[in-house]
């Protein structure tokens, strides 16, 4: 039993110092590098979903802030009536809009854009600052109030008591060749 001893101990020496193979080293360095890869591929794909939604949100935003501007307006001036489509003679900004024909400006919608240097606008008709790239274009439409829901219902600027008012928002990011349309809110005005 003696001489068992120490040959066992040399063998379980020489195993304890052997180490990893270089096809152990390998197979590990492998999958750490899945795993790193995988978890980096993740991280960017969650980064990009990110910017998406934070930009939907700020179109929702937008385009509600010309709601909120609108929703106590009348459809027509209070003086020339719906004689007028559009801004009335002296009303050449936002500032002076007083109903909500007016917002139509010259037919292809009124647009309030950082690039334009007159907005993205809030619901107090102020340009919120920082906001390179974004657009707001509101066009309103008159429409037969026994077919509101079709864009067919259009009808002859004013004439009728229901209008469509739509706001649609863009971006233009810095490598962007045009603006993308994000969102489009749109709702009916029957005062």
């Amino acid at each position: 039993m003696g001489r068992m001893g120490p040959r066992r101990d040399a063998v379980d020496r020489r195993r304890s110092r052997r180490g990893f193979t270089l096809i152990e080293t390998a197979l590990t360095t492998v999958i750490v590098g899945v795993g790193v890869l995988a978890m980096v591929t993740a991280q960017s794909a969650f980064l990009q979903q990110n910017v998406w939604s934070t930009r939907v949100s700020i179109a929702e935003r937008l385009g509600n802030e010309i709601r909120e501007l609108t929703v106590n307006m009348p459809r027509h001036d209070p003086v020339t009536g719906a004689a007028t489509w559009g801004p009335e003679a002296g009303e050449a900004s936002v500032l002076d809009f007083d109903d909500l024909d007016d917002f139509d400006g010259l037919g292809d919608g009124t647009v309030f854009s950082s690039a334009d240097e007159n907005g993205p606008i809030d619901a107090r008709r102020r340009v919120i600052p920082n906001m390179e790239g974004w657009g707001q274009i509101v066009e309103v439409f008159s429409v037969d109030g026994s077919n509101i829901a079709a864009e067919s219902g259009t009808v002859a600027d004013g004439s009728t008591e229901f209008m469509r008012i739509r706001v649609t928002v863009t971006f233009q990011g810095p490598r962007d060749e045009v603006p993308q349309e994000m969102t489009t809110v749109e709702w009916i005005a029957a005062r």
